[in-house]
């Protein structure tokens, strides 16, 4: 039996989706009420929450692999506190409630801005870490001392394996996450920026996710990034898949201080978080460069897909989730 926190999520749907594929007995959590997932019917859910402890032992008996997707992503100031209590004290709940109850492996997706992303001078590979000068957000802090409580876990017997996606691209909810890149594309948002990142398509996630769990590989982080590439080079590939007018219009630095300030007033009279801050803005901005080869060493047999093939698959997916022409 294998457990999966986050199974709403952008990452978590599309791996009980494989899961459940592969013909794998799974446990999903929920915190309310039972989600709709198409395409998944034969799920075990269970209502907990990683920060009820009692409920999450519950949740763990029986179970042998655990594949701890939930956190909150945020890079709103306003958000630091719900930031730490779940994804730095849930995660210890997970790890604590793993070792209680004997399971064989855990899986954290974490991040790479637990490895601190502010490095234009080198590629960033698994080595690295969170620092003050090497981050400029504090999700990133909050997931470098996430990772902590893993390798704790790992430090009192616990098989772990860490993953460090960079921006994942999928169709889910395009209100939220990293999803929303489709949306803005496919409403011809003009502004673009000349900084630059690594994209992953969320089935290379979950692919590279499986395959780690199965393996006897443990006590290691991945990076998994498709491919380095400027952001407008990303929204065009998106606008062009949906037959739309790609960005035209280049962000200054002077403009981007300037709009994050503005959206934070208006975010502090509307209270919805604001659609741009200051640590978004400034990343935006910053060219930094990925080392996937870790896991391409590793896993031999595992290959990303084409960004340009990956994208048009996804917007074909959200046509159809959303009714587009």
């Amino acid at each position: 039996m294998i457990l999966v926190t986050g199974a709403t999520g952008l990452v978590g749907s599309h791996l009980i989706k494989a899961l459940v594929a592969q013909g794998k007995s799974v446990r999903a959590l929920y915190r309310s009420e039972i989600p709709a997932i198409p395409e998944v019917a034969s799920i075990d859910w269970f209502k907990a929450d990683i920060l009820d402890i009692v409920s999450l032992e519950e949740a763990m008996v029986g179970i042998q692999q655990v594949y701890h997707c939930a956190a909150i992503v945020s890079f709103t100031a306003k958000n630091k506190k719900a930031l730490h209590h779940t994804n730095i004290e849930g995660t210890a709940n997970i790890v604590n409630a793993c070792l209680n109850a004997g399971v064989e492996k855990l899986l954290f997706v974490s991040s790479v801005a637990a490895l601190g992303r502010i490095r234009e001078d080198q590629a960033i590979n698994e080595s690295m870490n969170w620092s003050e000068e090497t981050s400029n957000s504090e999700y990133g802090k909050s997931k470098y001392l996430a990772e902590l409580e893993v390798w704790r876990g790992m430090g009192e017997g616990l098989n772990v394996v860490v993953v460090n996606p960079v921006i994942i691209l999928g169709a889910s909810d395009w209100l939220k996450g990293s999803t929303a890149i489709f949306k803005s594309a496919y409403d011809e948002f003009p502004w673009y920026t000349e900084g630059s990142s690594g994209f992953v398509d969320v089935l290379d996630v979950v692919d590279a996710m499986i395959l780690l769990m199965e393996s006897n590989i443990s006590d290691q982080r991945f990076i998994l990034s498709g491919a380095n590439l400027p952001y407008r080079d990303i929204f065009t590939m998106i606008a062009n898949a949906f037959h739309k007018k790609p960005p035209y219009k280049k962000v200054t630095a002077l403009l981007a201080e300037i709009v994050w300030r503005l959206e934070g007033i208006k975010g502090s009279i509307t209270g919805k978080s604001p659609l741009l801050t200051k640590e978004t803005s400034r990343t935006a901005r910053t060219s930094v460069t990925f080392d996937n080869n870790k896991l391409l060493n590793a896993v031999p047999d595992f290959h990303y897909r084409p960004m340009q093939e990956s994208i048009e698959r996804i917007c074909s997916e959200l046509k159809k989730q959303y009714n587009l022409s």
